[in-house]
């Protein structure tokens, strides 16, 4: 009897399955040394236990793409393992922050099947929770994954395609109790840019790249326990090339964004977001954003902000997403939907 996991392929999934994920990992302070030094995230938030003192929390909570990365890599080895491409994410909720010496562990739920014409492969959604120590959910999020067929000849399921909203209104957010912006140091976070100071319509240059090196990803992506063969195994694909995972383009576009939207401190929902275009080792990370939308909300000197991150590659972003065919440009990496807090 085999005792190794060759993970799941797509006929193995059916509708309404809870998976419980292993395993369980506490995350402490070294998880936010590491993160920092992978990326150039310096969000004063999560810098600073005074700063954020200062905001009403308990402390600096750990970076919100920590919690995501932990949360998601727990659901690899049974989501994606033999995926081909993950596709997308919708109706992401950041509930509440994750402090050092927080356990995090993930549950998913197969909320939607849909088999491939080519049968060949087919594409999974499921809702993912995370959970903190005391079994409070910590953030949630739907992807949808396209998952090889390890048998061709299993029959097709029927085809759901799950409703998922496709913005989240601002009374969806959830804002961590006490937190207040009334009291901000604004010479602190590092611009003076405020709420009222973006427009919608606005787009910001974040003006800096930083060029992925295999060793950088590779580390990252151990680091959240992602055991998907794309990201570590050369043989894998047939260019012989790793794949990074979308997660580290995410994280490292939003540290970039930094320049422009240093006041953009917590991340609470995320609307969609797809990995347009594979990112490799060597290639240059740029970044820019869009304003699309702003809201008020009841905390304290808080407003949210709706952005678009876009990740491009190699040369400077000229704001250009899509061609006439209304396909992703090719330089395009990421395009990211998601909402922010920023003091008023």
């Amino acid at each position: 009897m085999a005792k190794t996991n060759p993970g799941r392929f797509f006929e193995d999934y059916k509708l309404g399955d809870v998976i419980d994920h292993a395993v369980p990992r506490t995350v402490a302070e070294g998880e936010r040394a590491l993160y920092h030094a992978l990326y150039p995230a310096r969000h004063a938030l999560y810098s600073s236990d005074e700063f954020a003192g200062a905001c009403g929390l308990e402390g600096s909570p750990i970076d919100d793409l920590i919690a995501f990365h932990v949360v998601f890599g727990k659901t690899v080895p049974d989501i994606s393992l033999n995926a081909v491409a993950n596709l997308g994410y919708a109706e992401g909720r950041w509930l509440k922050p994750v402090y050092p010496g927080d356990t995090l562990r993930s549950q998913s739920e197969v909320i939607g099947l849909k088999q491939n014409s080519n049968g060949k492969s087919g594409v999974v959604w499921v809702r993912t929770r995370g959970f903190n120590q005391m079994d409070e959910p910590v953030m949630e999020y739907v992807r949808w994954v396209m998952v090889r067929k390890g048998d061709l000849d299993a029959p097709a399921p029927e085809t759901v395609i799950p409703e998922l909203k496709g913005v989240l209104e601002v009374g969806d957010l959830s804002i961590p109790e006490g937190l207040s912006f009334e009291e901000y140091d604004f010479t602190l976070a590092g611009e003076p840019h405020r709420w009222g100071d973006y427009e919608v319509g606005e787009k910001i240059d974040h003006v800096d790249g930083v060029t992925v090196e295999e060793a950088e990803h590779m580390l990252a992506t151990r680091l959240w326990q992602n055991t998907a063969k794309v990201h570590f195994d050369a043989t894998f694909r047939p260019d012989g090339q790793r794949l990074i995972y979308g997660g580290h383009v995410i994280s490292m576009a939003r540290a970039l964004s930094f320049n422009g939207l240093a006041n953009a401190q917590m991340i609470v929902g995320l609307n969609g977001g797809a990995h347009a275009n594979p990112c490799f080792s060597g290639d240059t990370i740029r970044a820019w954003s869009e304003v699309l939308d702003k809201a008020d909300t009841d905390a304290p000197g808080v407003g949210a902000v709706r952005l678009r991150l876009v990740a491009v590659k190699h040369g400077a972003p000229e704001f250009a997403l899509k061609g006439e065919d209304g396909k992703y440009l090719p330089e395009v990496m990421l395009d990211l939907d998601y909402w922010v807090l920023m003091p008023k």
